[in-house]
Parts: C-alpha cells; sequence; structure tokens
C-alpha cells in the first residue's frame, strides 16, 4: 500500500460503519453526469475502489436497471459501503466485495461486465500497478463495453494547474512511486488493449477516458 499524504483520500467515520469523504461529496454531480452520457441502458457495472460507498450507492438509485458491483481492498471501506447500501435499501446494489485491482488475474475470475467505473486512483497508485488495473479491466469488459476512468492527470508530460502541480509534489513526496499519470500513456495502454477511447475534460481540471471495446 502506497504511502499518502494527509491531503489524499480522506474518510471520516459519520455513523456507524459508515465513512464520509468530502471529494465523493464534491464530485458526486459531476460523475452523475459523466454517467448519464455513457452508462448503459442495462448491464453489469463494476465499481473499482469504491471507497465509502456513498457514489456507488447513488449510481444505483439513478441506474436502477444497471446490477452495481462495488469492490475495494479495505475491509473498512467495504463495511462503509454496505452500510449506506443498507440503508438506501437499492435491490440493484450487490454487496461490497474484496479486490486488489492491481492484481493480474482477477478479470478472468469475474463475469464480464458492461460498465466499469474507476474514479480518483490512479494518481494514488505507482505506475506498474496502474497498468494491471488497465489491462485487466480491458480484459474485463463485454463485447461493446465500456470502462471509465476519472480522475488527474498530466498532459502530454505537464501538470497544467498549479493545484496539480502542489498535489502530485505532495504525492512524490510521500511515496516517490505514485503520483499523476500522463494522459497519452494511459491512451496508448488502452487502445493497446484494442479500445477505442475518447476523452473529456472535466471539472477542476480533470479528465475522463471513455475506453470501449467494439
Amino acid at each position: 500500500m502506497s504511502k499518502l499524504p494527509t491531503s489524499a483520500s480522506v474518510a471520516t467515520p459519520v455513523e456507524g460503519a459508515k465513512l464520509s469523504a468530502p471529494s465523493a461529496l464534491r464530485n458526486l454531480p459531476v460523475i452523475l453526469e459523466l454517467m448519464q452520457s455513457h452508462a448503459p441502458a442495462q448491464g453489469r457495472a463494476l465499481e473499482i475502489a469504491s471507497g465509502t460507498g456513498q457514489h456507488v450507492t447513488a449510481l444505483a438509485k439513478t441506474f436502477p436497471n444497471i446490477d452495481w458491483f462495488p469492490t475495494e481492498i479495505s475491509s473498512e471501506r467495504i463495511a462503509s459501503i454496505d452500510a449506506y447500501a443498507t440503508e438506501a435499501s437499492v435491490p440493484n446494489l450487490q454487496p461490497a466485495q474484496m479486490l486488489d485491482a492491481a492484481q493480474s488475474g482477477w478479470a478472468a475470475q469475474n463475469s464480464p461486465f458492461d460498465l466499469i467505473y474507476l474514479g480518483n486512483l490512479l494518481h494514488l497508485i505507482p505506475l506498474g500497478a496502474a497498468q494491471t488495473i488497465l489491462t485487466e479491466t480491458a480484459q474485463a469488459l463485454a463485447p461493446s463495453g465500456t470502462a471509465i476512468f476519472y480522475g488527474p492527470f498530466m498532459r502530454c508530460g505537464v501538470l497544467t494547474s498549479e493545484g496539480d502541480a502542489r498535489f502530485d509534489a505532495q504525492l512524490r513526496e510521500a511515496d516517490p512511486d505514485i503520483g499523476y499519470k500522463d494522459d497519452q500513456w494511459v491512451n496508448d495502454v488502452l487502445t493497446g488493449c484494442g479500445l477505442s477511447v475518447t476523452v473529456e475534460a472535466m471539472p477542476a481540471n480533470n479528465i475522463a477516458f471513455i475506453a470501449r471495446r467494439d
């Protein structure tokens, strides 16, 4: 597990097993709008690194014809996800499962997914782990499936805002192996896996990669 600065991945207890992440609440309207444009009408959706569970609970409510499968590597966060799910009582939200998506082989152990979503993780893990996530995700997609990767990235090797430069420096000071990934590198990995990729500019200088298996 990479060491992270206090400015990254913050979640605090709120009630019972539930955790709350301020960044999750800020990003939620943007994520819902993004999914409105790209989510399938129905099918199976995997969320990698579901965090507190605030996003996936809202997604399951918003897209009732999609079965949502949240995952995490932290037992504390799995408990939080399930606590939000129990409170929401959404029938299309499955119990959270333990998944380290940075370990090879998980794609072959699961039925294909029509949608896979990952938000705000790639900058918090080493390059090799990020590449494994991208390649395994490509393998886990059903025919015509879509993968969406959201978060902060370098553009052609350049950090394009003062806030991004500051946060990237904090990440690399905490762990030299982590930090912002380059958008061209992400595109090359995904296209090398046979996916077609489009990129959308998002608020707060973030990017969404929309990768499809044709």
